[in-house]
């Protein structure tokens, strides 16, 4: 029960975490400490789908889920189930590394840029 309690609130951590590598840099542009926080986490997220790096989240998630006696992903829990659904799209790797170098050139335009108000 606790490893799964604990893999379905990784899987919302994760979740989060997308949502923030997508829309931190709106948040972070007039937020200097989201930026400091925002910059080094896109340039990870870069190094992880450039490289075909395993996601630290998903392994962790799969340890858990292992711990929590081999049954599957969802056993009942709504939210996780739908946001592993999100978060672990069948998506091709390379559309997704695509998608991260474009969202990181956005980025940099938003920093550096852009016009602020």
């Amino acid at each position: 029960m606790l490893y799964t309690l604990l893999a379905d609130g990784l899987v919302t951590v994760h979740f989060l975490w997308i949502l923030f590598l997508i829309f931190g840099g709106i948040w972070g542009r007039r937020r200097r400490r989201v930026r400091l926080a925002h910059v080094p986490a896109l340039a990870f997220a870069c190094l992880v789908e450039l490289l075909d790096w395993y996601c630290p989240l998903t392994r962790l998630e799969v340890w858990l889920r292992e711990r929590q006696g081999g049954r599957g992903t969802y056993a009942g829990s709504f939210i996780p189930h739908y946001l592993e659904r999100i978060v672990y799209a069948d998506i091709d790797r390379r559309l997704v590394a695509a998608l991260t170098v474009i969202l990181c050139g956005f980025n940099c335009w938003l920093y550096f840029g852009a016009k602020r108000d």
